[in-house]
C-alpha cells in the first residue's frame, strides 16, 4: 500500500512540475510553439514521465485547470442560494480573467473553454425548469453556455467596461427571456 502511495505522489509531482513548467513557458510562448521537450526540460522531468501522464501539452493544461474550476463551480452549487449563483460566477469569472487573457493570447483558449463549457452545463442542468421538453431543455443549455461564455470573454478582453452587475443583469434577461419564449411556445404546442 506505501509503495502505491509513494508512486501516486511521484505521478502526482511530476504532474505539477509539467503544468507549472508550462505555464511558465506560455508566459513568454505561444502553446503551439512549445514542445514537450523543452516543457520537460524546464521541468526537470523526463520524456517518459510526461507520456506516462500526458498525450499532449493540451493534456496537461486540461489536467491543471479542470479541476480548479470544477471546484470553483462546485461551491457555487453546493453553497450559494439560487438568487446570488450568477454574481458568484460572475467573481469567479473576474478572478480568472488573468488566465483568460493568457489563454487567448497564447492559443489555448479551446482548452480553457471546454472546461468552462462542461462545468456552464452541470450548472445549467442544476436548474429546475418549467413544462418544456427534454430537447429544448438540452439545446437551450447548449445556447446559453456558448452565450454567457462569450459575453463573459468579450467583456474581460474589452477591459471590463461596463459593471459587472450590468453584465448579470443582461445574463439574467437572455436566461429569463429565452426560457419564457420555450415556455411559451411549449405552452402553445401542448
Amino acid at each position: 500500500m506505501a509503495a502505491t502511495q509513494h508512486a501516486q505522489a511521484i505521478k502526482q509531482d511530476s504532474q505539477d512540475y509539467l503544468a507549472t513548467a508550462l505555464l511558465q513557458l506560455l508566459a513568454t510562448k505561444d502553446l503551439s510553439d512549445l514542445t514537450v521537450t523543452a516543457v520537460v526540460r524546464r521541468a526537470g522531468v523526463s520524456r517518459m514521465a510526461f507520456y506516462r501522464n500526458f498525450t499532449t501539452l493540451a493534456d496537461v493544461l486540461t489536467a491543471h485547470f479542470t479541476p480548479i474550476i470544477t471546484a470553483r463551480f462546485d461551491d457555487v452549487l453546493a453553497h450559494v442560494p439560487q438568487a446570488q449563483k450568477l454574481a458568484a460566477l460572475g467573481d469567479f469569472f473576474t478572478d480568472l480573467a488573468p488566465t483568460l487573457k493568457l489563454a487567448v493570447t497564447r492559443g489555448f483558449e479551446p482548452v480553457f473553454q471546454q472546461i468552462f463549457t462542461q462545468n456552464m452545463t452541470r450548472f445549467y442542468t442544476s436548474i429546475s425548469w418549467p413544462a418544456i421538453t427534454p430537447v429544448q431543455q438540452k439545446y437551450w443549455t447548449t445556447f446559453m453556455t456558448a452565450g454567457v461564455y462569450q459575453i463573459w470573454r468579450d467583456w474581460l478582453l474589452a477591459g471590463q467596461v461596463e459593471s459587472l452587475t450590468t453584465i448579470h443583469e443582461l445574463i439574467a434577461d437572455f436566461q429569463t427571456g429565452t426560457l419564457q419564449a420555450l415556455t411559451a411556445r411549449h405552452a402553445t404546442d401542448a
